[in-house]
């Protein structure tokens, strides 16, 4: 713009010794002729140009740093909550209150390593960290990868839910699923760990329970948490503590092996099943000894 302005004042300073300067549009069009009102427009059509352009790249640099801002907190999110919960509280259209929460039919899973606090006693702390960390970074992959849902951590346990994030899923079978995935990796484990301080991956027990719960934001308006409830979650706990009495490692209730099998999991090996009576339960529960 500057550099137009001072073409055109040079080129009327001097008109007047050359005949520059018209105010003729026809003698303007067919000659080197200058039109004054012709240059200001030009000018002020570049001037109006500039404005929008560098509006426009201010607005969109605004906007990519507000979509890479997102992407950041979106991951950041997801380090904190399960993808499925992240995703949940920032596709939100409104504020999330305590009590908000949506009824499913889905499956409960509780991991536990048995007699971790006793051993815990004996390890340094920080070897103790070390060793919750590997066993996070080798069970929780699975879990997700199987369409779980990682609900809490408690020290050494791990509670899961699977198709409380989404309709329609294969809950049951996913579950199961993971059950097995994770009984492999703990075999794997054991060969690759080494020297653990005495821990022994193959102390790891499940259990799993299906059933209607509710999943949503429990807390105060300054504090929440998602998480599930219902009498799976209840049960699922209470199975995985059966585990010592049986000396098993994987528990499922026998309705949820039922619902597995109809969405699709299928087991080559036999799977004992039996009534049992579980403390803090009435009556008996049909269970499903998985491994």
């Amino acid at each position: 713009i500057l550099g137009w302005a001072t073409l055109v004042v040079y080129a009327v300073v001097i008109g007047a010794e050359h005949m520059m300067v018209t105010r003729n549009f026809v003698t303007y069009m067919t000659t080197n002729s200058i039109l004054i009102g012709a240059e200001f427009d030009k000018i002020v059509t570049i001037l109006s140009v500039t404005l929008i352009l560098a509006l426009a790249v201010r607005r969109g640099r605004g906007l990519l740093i507000e979509a890479v801002s997102e992407q950041m907190a979106a991951r950041e999110l997801s380090r904190f909550f399960d993808p499925g919960v992240a995703g949940h509280i920032r596709d939100a259209e409104s504020e999330i209150s305590a009590g908000e929460g949506v009824t499913r039919n889905a499956a409960v899973l509780n991991i536990d390593i048995r007699g971790f606090t006793r051993l815990a006693a004996k390890m340094d702390p920080s070897h103790v960290v070390r060793v919750l960390s590997v066993y996070h970074d080798r069970i929780v992959p699975i879990i997700r990868r199987n369409g779980g849902t990682i609900d809490k951590f408690m020290g050494d346990g791990i509670m899961a839910s699977f198709g409380t994030s989404a309709d329609e899923t294969p809950f049951a079978a996913n579950a199961l699923r993971t059950i097995d995935e994770i009984v492999e990796e703990i075999a794997r484990w054991k060969l690759e760990r080494g020297d653990e301080g005495g821990f022994d991956p193959a102390s790891i027990n499940m259990a799993v329970a299906s059933g209607e719960i509710v999943f949503g934001a429990v807390g105060s308006n300054e504090r929440l948490e998602f998480t599930v409830i219902g009498p799976a979650v209840n049960l699922s706990a209470k199975l995985e503590k059966f585990n010592k009495e049986l000396g098993s490692t994987a528990l499922a209730t026998a309705e949820l092996l039922q619902v597995a099998r109809r969405q699709g999991y299928g087991s080559k090996r036999a799977i004992e099943q039996r009534d049992v009576a579980i403390p803090g339960t009435s009556g008996s529960i049909a269970i499903a000894r998985l491994y």
